[in-house]
C-alpha cells in the first residue's frame, strides 16, 4: 500500500507504460429495465472457477455503470481479432456509425433475459452482478458468470497504440 506521502506517477509515465502491454479487447453490455448501453473496455479478468466470476473496471462517468447497477447483469463480449470496428463503436471513435450503437453488429441473447451477446466473438460471458464498487474514476463490476460462449476465433488484442491478434510463438 502506498503512504500518503508518495504521490502517484505522471498521467503520461502511466500510458506510455502501459502501451507496452498487450490485452484484450472487450465490449460490456447491459439490457433490461434501465435500457441498453455498451462501453469498450481492456480492463477485466477472470476472478475465479468456483464459482465463476468475472470483473470489469468502467469509468463512473459511463452510463453503462448505472444501467448495469440497476439492471443487475452484464455480458463480457471479448472481441474477436475481426471485430475491431466494434471496438470503435463502443469506444466512441467510429467514424461510421454513431457512438455505442448496438446496430454495427449482430447481437442475440444467448438464452438469458438482458443478455447482449455478440455474434461471433471470440467469448461472451453473461453474469449477475454481485457487487460495484467505486473506486477512483472506475467502478469495479464483480459478476457470477451464468451462461458462456465461445466461437473460437482468435481473441482480438491491443498494444502499442494498435489493433492485433495474437500469433502463436
Amino acid at each position: 500500500m502506498m503512504a500518503e506521502s508518495e504521490g502517484a506517477i505522471a498521467r503520461q509515465d502511466f500510458l506510455n507504460a502501459m502501451a507496452g502491454v498487450a490485452t484484450s479487447v472487450a465490449v460490456v453490455a447491459t439490457d433490461g429495465p434501465a435500457g441498453c448501453f455498451g462501453v469498450t473496455v481492456s480492463a477485466f479478468a477472470s476472478v475465479s472457477a468456483d464459482p465463476p466470476m468475472i470483473l470489469v473496471c468502467i469509468n463512473r462517468r459511463s452510463p453503462v455503470v448505472g444501467a448495469i447497477g440497476v439492471n443487475g447483469s452484464m455480458t463480457l463480449n471479448i472481441l474477436a481479432s475481426h471485430q475491431s470496428a466494434v471496438a470503435e463503436v463502443f469506444a466512441g471513435r467510429s467514424t461510421q456509425h454513431r457512438k455505442f450503437d448496438f446496430s454495427c453488429a449482430e447481437w442475440g441473447d444467448c438464452g438469458r433475459a438482458g443478455a447482449r451477446h455478440l455474434h461471433d466473438a471470440a467469448v461472451s460471458l453473461h453474469a449477475h452482478v454481485s457487487m460495484v464498487q467505486n473506486v477512483e474514476t472506475h467502478a469495479i463490476v464483480l459478476g457470477k458468470v451464468v451462461s458462456a460462449l465461445r466461437s473460437g476465433n482468435d481473441p482480438l488484442i491491443y498494444t502499442q497504440g494498435r489493433f492485433g491478434k495474437p500469433l502463436p510463438l
